[in-house]
């Protein structure tokens, strides 16, 4: 590792025991609030410890030092927040998504900046989030399910046919490359021992393969964020740098935000001292005039049996009406999902209704997590901290409503959890069994 520090001690100058100090401190620890599902001031009143705001985002927020296990909560089930680098939402700040933007955010997974996305998109537009590892995009769309996100599309492609297939499509494109991962190291002890300059080298040329990639996907006066986790230059500034050298239709551009310190003007670095663990983001603009896509024609007519089912579950059908059935799974797609795009290695598009088991329809856990409380024809509501809560998350039946009977949503907070089948006061649990706590 002397050489990484050497290259540390080269990059900053006299900030360099300022770094070796937060090197060897505690790591940072940060959740993000899913307006999607949750406002700030709620999740403030809910979640029982004092919140101190982070400077990367208005969502952001540091977990405090003696809280343990964030993830077990119910809170955390919901869909209310995402455990988050902090300085990780920084990109998204920049990308800036919009009501009504196509956004693609190219290599996703987990999916801490694609559910940033889909909180600002706030179910308008689309968002399209891909992960070329198989095992990591199935966690992608995990966390796309939790976070209650009805618009998005999860792939599972190479960078380059995917962006070939879908040339000039959208508005924002966001690059959060893979990379050497220099800091993330005091969290990662494995990216320490993978750290080699050789490997530096070797990520910054595949980065800009991904870029070059990246911008066919984009229209004409698109945005195209790119960002990294990692201090090296080579990685940074030397790969932007040759994107804009080979890409004269790009120009770098100011993205507005305050936090972490410029470089090239207008690109972003973070160091840990900046209050996270260090981030790397540049906004680039291509050229030329922005096209608004118009919604694309729903579906065609669905069996009135599967609109009945809908409507035995959820009221005014929140997802809309753009159905079809693949393998017996009921589909509710995105407003702005090609069907030309058949045959990409799309993992799910939009929401899962459900799946047709012979003469009937078993409901499925993501429509249930995708929708309101209000939007549910049948929920039972319990304490984020309440026995029932707790219960249901390990995957026991629970007492229900008396008068509640059939598909039930499970609400904590007024959020959805999952649901179960209420019958005579009791509500036999569905919550998928991969997701359960234990006891």
């Amino acid at each position: 590792m002397q050489e990484f520090l050497d290259r540390m001690k080269a990059l900053l100058g006299d900030e360099y025991d300022s770094f070796l100090e937060y090197y060897e401190g505690e790591n940072f620890r940060g959740l993000r609030v899913n307006t999607l599902k949750c406002s700030v001031e709620k999740l403030k009143s809910l979640i029982g410890y004092e919140l101190e705001p982070t400077p990367f985002c208005a969502e952001g927020f540091y977990i405090p030092d003696f809280v343990r296990s964030p993830g077990n909560s119910p809170l955390h089930h919901c869909g209310a927040y995402y455990i988050q680098e902090p300085s990780a939402t920084s990109a998204v700040e920049m990308l800036s998504p919009e009501s009504g933007d196509l956004v693609l955010d190219l290599c996703a997974a987990p999916g801490g900046k694609s559910t940033q996305i889909g909180a600002k998109l706030n179910g308008t537009g689309l968002l399209w989030s891909n992960e070329i590892v198989r095992s990591r995009a199935n966690i992608l769309l995990s966390n796309i399910e939790r976070m209650g996100i009805s618009n998005a599309v999860v792939s599972n492609a190479r960078p380059d046919v995917l962006c070939q297939r879908l040339k000039g499509r959208f508005d924002k494109v966001l690059v959060d490359a893979p990379c050497s991962g220099e800091g993330m190291f005091r969290k990662n002890g494995a990216a320490q021992t993978e750290w080699s300059p050789s490997h530096v080298k070797s990520c910054a040329e595949r980065q800009l393969n991904i870029l070059n990639s990246a911008k066919l996907a984009l229209k004409d006066g698109g945005v195209m964020v790119y960002s990294t986790c990692t201090f090296s230059e080579e990685e940074n500034e030397g790969v932007i740098t040759r994107f804009l050298e080979e890409n004269p239709s790009f120009a770098l551009e100011d993205a507005g935000v305050s936090f972490g310190r410029p470089t090239l003007k207008y690109a972003r670095r973070i160091f840990p001292w900046d209050g996270g663990e260090g981030h790397f983001a540049a906004r680039l603009r291509k050229r030329g005039e922005p096209v608004k896509t118009l919604p694309l024609p729903d579906h065609a007519k669905t069996d009135p049996k599967i609109l009945s089912f809908y409507d035995s579950l959820f009221k005014n059908r929140p997802f809309g009406e753009n159905i079809e059935v693949r393998n017996n799974k009921i589909i509710i797609l995105p407003k702005n999902y090609g069907l030309e795009l058949n045959g990409l290695p799309v993992l799910r598009a939009g929401v899962e209704l459900g799946e047709i088991v012979r003469n009937r329809i078993e409901p499925h856990h993501s429509a249930f997590a995708a929708a309101k409380p209000e939007d549910c024809v049948l929920s039972a509501e319990y304490s984020p901290d309440s026995a029932e809560a707790a219960a249901f998350l390990h995957g026991e039946e629970i007492a229900a409503p008396p008068s509640a009977k059939g598909y039930c949503a499970v609400c904590v907070g007024s959020m959805t959890l999952g649901f179960g089948k209420a019958s005579n006061g009791r509500l036999k649990n569905k919550y998928p069994k991969g997701l359960r706590t234990l006891k």
